[in-house]
């Protein structure tokens, strides 16, 4: 694995399916690993880049649904296929409903199987880019003063400068000048590209009322 960018792992507890993948994916041209359990599979070695991961639904100790539900509590980007030899459909619709790429019932055909791997990992791409671009977003936000950021949700809602003067109980002029540093600090030159930025950042817009207070709950979408 050490100069692979991406990589296949397999988690089966039958030695031959392990077998069998490994030459699959090898002669496809992916780096591949193999795991046993679970367990192991949760104790190797840290990944950076995308990973597909191959799930067999039943195994001794954690199971498929049970390993996806510990990589979605830890926020992990591996892209799920699961396999199994038994018909479940209320299994294969939970795998489904929790994000898995898809699943296949062994035998399985392996250009199908090659297929899903492909958009597996060219989903896991995708995800890390955004990963990172939200990442490098919140870096330059991270720049901006407390007050500044908080003029910045009022101006991706689209409030005019009087408006949030209003909101804040502070003079237009001094809005102005917080707007031209959060735009001069974050390197952008139009509202548009504010509004665009923010998303990426997942700042959330502000949230307030038309009466004399108004409440901000929120800096950063989850």
């Amino acid at each position: 694995m050490g100069t692979a960018q991406e990589l296949v792992c397999v988690v089966d507890d039958d030695q031959s399916v392990r077998r069998g993948l490994r030459r699959l994916f090898t002669s496809a041209g992916y780096a591949a690993d193999m795991f046993a359990s679970a367990e192991n599979y949760l104790a190797r070695e840290t990944f950076a880049g995308p990973i597909c991961l191959v799930l067999d639904v039943r195994m001794p100790g954690l199971n498929g649904l049970d390993l996806q539900q510990v990589l979605e509590s830890r926020g992990a980007g591996e892209q799920i296929i699961f396999i199994t030899g038994h018909a479940d459909v209320p299994t294969c619709t939970q795998a489904m409903k929790n994000g898995a790429v898809d699943f296949l019932m062994k035998p399985f055909d392996d250009t199908e199987l090659i297929e899903a791997v492909r958009r597996s990992l060219a989903r896991g791409r995708e995800i890390l880019q955004r990963r990172a671009e939200r990442r490098a977003a919140r870096g330059r936000i991270d720049k901006l003063t407390p007050r500044e950021f908080e003029v910045l949700r009022f101006v991706i809602v689209g409030m005019l400068n009087k408006q949030i003067a209003a909101e804040l109980k502070t003079a237009e002029k001094t809005i102005k000048v917080h707007r031209g540093r959060i735009m001069q600090k974050l390197g952008l030159t139009s509202v548009p590209d504010l509004v665009r930025f923010s998303q990426s950042a997942g700042v959330s817009p502000a949230r307030f009322d038309m009466g004399p207070k108004s409440t901000i709950r929120q800096n950063y979408k989850d």
